[in-house]
């Protein structure tokens, strides 16, 4: 949470006004939204549209649809489609309330940190798809996490062997983008 602060603190101070100026404004704050329970159409494990406008967790990288894994019943399995469902059912059972913290691309894409309550507790969405195995920390192209809390959290799934973490052919989704963006790069 305190990466969200730091953000919006960021993004909060490129709206103020230049130093010196005589008028000092307020910035907008930023769109807070209940996560639709219908009209979704759940795109990836990290990604979602609603109405025609695209949604997408910041910091979050699912499993990439028509990768596979081998499960526990040793059936290959899509693991793009296991990160969806997985994303689909903590939606359902704990009903996230989102930040736009960001928008990107053409069409737009709007990038969001959502908390979802669990029992008593307030949880940041991403961590618990992250910490379950169902979910990555996105990564830069060097392969660094792009929120280091994610990094952790991964690191700590990955160790416990949690969720897709358990297949000894896990395709990582970060490994499979860095390589196609080396790929695709003139030589």
């Amino acid at each position: 949470m305190r990466t969200v602060v730091r953000l919006a603190l960021v993004i909060a101070s490129t709206a103020l006004p230049a130093v010196g100026s005589a008028q000092t404004q307020t910035p907008p704050a930023l769109p807070v939204f209940d996560f639709p329970q219908s009209g979704v159409t759940f795109q990836t494990g990290d990604s979602w549209s609603t109405n025609g406008q695209a949604f997408r967790l910041y910091g979050v990288q699912s499993c990439i649809r028509g990768t596979f894994f081998t499960n526990s019943a040793k059936v290959r399995t899509d693991c793009g489609e296991v990160s969806l469902a997985y994303l689909a059912a903590v939606v359902r059972d704990a009903t996230p309330r989102c930040t736009a913290i960001a928008q990107a691309g053409a069409p737009p894409v709007i990038f969001s940190v959502c908390a979802v309550h669990i029992g008593s507790n307030t949880l940041d969405l991403g961590t618990v798809l992250i910490t379950q195995g169902f979910a990555f920390a996105a990564t830069d192209a060097a392969g660094k996490p792009t929120k280091f809390e994610y990094g952790v959290a991964e690191s700590e799934a990955s160790k416990a062997k949690r969720g897709l973490w358990a297949a000894a052919d896990l395709p990582h989704p970060s490994k499979i983008l860095i390589e196609a963006a080396r790929g695709a790069r003139p030589r």
